[in-house]
């Protein structure tokens, strides 16, 4: 099915948004999706994708030809060309202020997280005690789950580096907990590193294929609990986006302890950049909920 050039459009500057939030510690492309409103369409497309293929490795080459044809690489394409245009052209910028302006810019990205949380809140169909509860559970796991020390795995073995990627790639689309942040929490982060830069392939190729096992079961997972527990589901992903504020608290020590910030510390610029923040998100939410297709699901 063709989409107009706006929905393509749309979908590339959302894949922007997603590139940007992958490269930043403490964020996750899966959190923009949700602010966005793309990400149910998001969870579907890479089930079909994956569907697709589980069907052409079966040999029922007939049947995964027809599904193929049915996901919507309209809305796919553009997606996954943001993506790659952002981590190509951006990161570098954004990895440049993160190193000289830490505080500062983890306050900037506090302000546009918290503005966040209200729109897909407000994408509930019901708003009960049971969706607070699951929304304080999520927010629960994800605030202590980004509190744990990194630590490094000094030459993994294979399948561990497998178990690894699967987890972690989660997070692409999982709200809340970036796929880098999981790789250092698990002790992997450099060591994949280190592997990309020295081209390591037996490294690489298992990393991908664990990451394409994770991705293909969690997506089927996500899929299915949209479909058959929306609201649940949906308040659980914004808790998690909630706790996940932890990892972006402009004042942290080391060992990722919390702290209050002292004489020393830029307290003026950080407030303002994170107002900021919440300003720009205030308005794409107002934007958002004037447009037809922003009535809740």
């Amino acid at each position: 099915m063709r989409l107009p050039l706006r929905t393509a459009i749309r979908s590339f500057l959302a894949g922007l948004l997603m590139g940007a939030a992958d490269v930043v510690p403490g964020v996750s492309g899966g959190t923009m999706a949700l602010v966005v409103g793309i990400y149910e369409q998001l969870v579907a497309a890479v089930h079909q994708v994956f569907q697709a293929l589980l069907l052409a490795v079966r040999g029922r080459l007939a049947d995964a030809w027809q599904h193929f044809r049915r996901i919507p690489w309209g809305f796919l394409v553009p997606l996954v060309l943001g993506i790659g245009t952002a981590i190509l052209s951006a990161a570098r910028l954004i990895l440049h202020l993160l190193a000289a302006y830490p505080v500062q810019m983890r306050g900037l990205f506090f302000g546009l997280i918290t503005g966040s949380l209200l729109l897909p809140w407000l994408r509930l169909q019901q708003r009960t005690l049971r969706e607070g509860l699951l929304a304080l559970g999520g927010a629960v796991v994800a605030f202590l789950l980004v509190g744990i020390p990194p630590r490094v795995v000094p030459d993994p073995a294979l399948w561990q580096v497998f178990g690894a990627a699967a987890v972690a790639i989660c997070a692409m689309i999982l709200p809340g907990v970036s796929g880098a942040f999981l790789l250092l929490v698990l002790g992997f982060y450099e060591p994949t590193l280190q592997a990309l830069t020295r081209h390591h392939l037996p490294y690489l190729l298992v990393f991908a294929l664990g990451a394409a096992t994770g991705l293909g079961l969690f997506s089927r997972l996500l899929h299915y609990l949209i479909r058959h527990h929306h609201d649940a589901t949906m308040a659980v992903l914004v808790g998690l986006m909630a706790g996940s504020l932890r990892a972006l608290w402009p004042w942290i020590d080391e060992m990722r302890r919390l702290r209050l910030p002292d004489g020393s510390d830029p307290v003026g610029s950080v407030l303002l950049l994170a107002l900021g923040g919440l300003l720009f998100v205030g308005a794409l939410t107002w934007w958002e909920r004037r447009q037809p297709h922003s009535v809740a699901r």
